[in-house]
């Protein structure tokens, strides 16, 4: 990968695995955990492999630019995509006066080519601290980095990709931000783990529903507020639990003190209790799932005159919202915690700092801000 191979070319030149050959570059030997590197001793061939442009391609762009060729037309002839040539173009023109130069572009790209790179965290301090600063508060790799764009906008080299971030949490050769993942990152985990298909629950309500399908259509597409999602996040050994309201057009968090238990009781009182200082625009519907908790949905309904419409059995992506606000949440609350020690205040305040974070879906707005809006208008 030194002489500009791909990771993949790489391994099969050395004659092992991919897996394997990822862990050597991550700097550990499966067997023992030290950095291990063995000789490579094939030189690259001039050309280079297949997938990289070739000098003599770069030759042929430059030509056939200086003759007004359009990239489509160049892409045809050299065999490849529009998009490859536009790229090619694009990052390796000269910086002063815009020429396509292929030698010079061919030199540029052997130097991006080596790997591994140094990391652009760990070569800015400025930019190392104010990620450090943001995850302390809990903010999302995301949400740090459309910080960085607004807090610097005139300074490419502040910005970076989420996944910059990432990385630099999560790979032990270049980790150059703290190494405490469980505080960092609001999933806790050390290692990153691929996505698999969450394990079904299986239904537990067994009175009379009314079905997601009824809702309205308004709730569905979160053009009109009012729309709440429910759920609860369960404490320690299930002998406690915290219920989370969220309102779909805004994403607004309401939280539940269940002091006394998770009984159906409690939280019909304890749903009745919130709902009841909303402006009744913003209080139409009520979705949870089917958990027992909501076995007294029907006097909930008489005394608020909000409906309750339940999801299809294991569907948590009905009720996405929810389900992103109980991660995040997970920060605070860890899962087997006993979360009857926290007080109402307390809950107060978790839910006022979550709705004083910037949403991606609300256009970097915070919660907090598109309610007062809608409550204003």
């Amino acid at each position: 990968m030194d002489q500009g191979l791909s990771s993949q070319e790489a391994c099969r030149r050395v004659g092992i695995n991919y897996r394997t050959g990822k862990r050597w570059r991550n700097g550990r030997n499966a067997s023992s955990g030290i950095k291990a590197y063995p000789p490579i001793c094939t030189p690259l061939p001039e050309d280079g492999p297949s997938r990289y442009l070739k000098e003599a391609e770069r030759i042929h762009i430059a030509d056939r630019l200086r003759e007004k060729a359009t990239i489509r037309v160049i892409a045809a002839e050299l065999g490849r995509s529009p998009s490859t040539i536009s790229r090619e173009i694009k990052r390796n023109h000269h910086p002063g006066s815009g020429a396509y130069r292929p030698h010079a572009a061919q030199a540029r790209a052997d130097a991006r080519r080596p790997r591994p790179k140094p990391g652009k965290i760990s070569q800015n301090p400025e930019l190392r601290d104010f990620i450090q600063h943001h995850l302390d508060k809990k903010w999302s790799p995301e949400q740090i980095c459309q910080a960085l764009r607004d807090t610097f906008p005139e300074r490419p080299e502040m910005h970076v990709v989420h996944e910059t971030v990432y990385q630099a949490l999560y790979v032990q050769g270049r980790g150059e931000l703290r190494r405490e993942l469980a505080g960092a990152l609001r999933s806790g985990r050390t290692r990153r783990k691929p996505h698999r298909q969450a394990a079904c629950r299986q239904p537990r309500f067994a009175t009379p529903m009314v079905m997601i399908s009824e809702r309205p259509a308004e709730a569905e597409d979160r053009a009109v507020p009012g729309h709440w999602e429910g759920d609860l996040i369960i404490g320690k050994d299930g002998a406690s639990a915290i219920g989370t309201l969220v309102e779909r057009a805004t994403r607004y968090v309401m939280l539940l003190h269940l002091p006394n238990g998770r009984g159906a009781e409690h939280v019909r009182d304890a749903l009745v209790d919130t709902v009841r200082i909303l402006p009744g625009h913003l209080a139409r519907s009520l979705t949870w799932d089917q958990g027992s908790e909501m076995a007294a949905h029907g006097s909930f309904s008489v005394a608020t005159g909000i409906p309750v419409y339940f999801c299809d059995p294991a569907s948590p992506w009905q009720r996405g919202s929810n389900e992103n606000t109980n991660g995040l949440l997970r920060q605070y609350f860890p899962k087997g915690t006993d979360l009857s020690v926290h007080s109402s205040e307390h809950l107060t305040a978790v839910a006022a700092e979550l709705n004083g974070r910037p949403r991606k879906t609300l256009g970097w707005e915070t919660p907090a801000e598109r309610l007062h809006k809608l409550i204003a208008a």
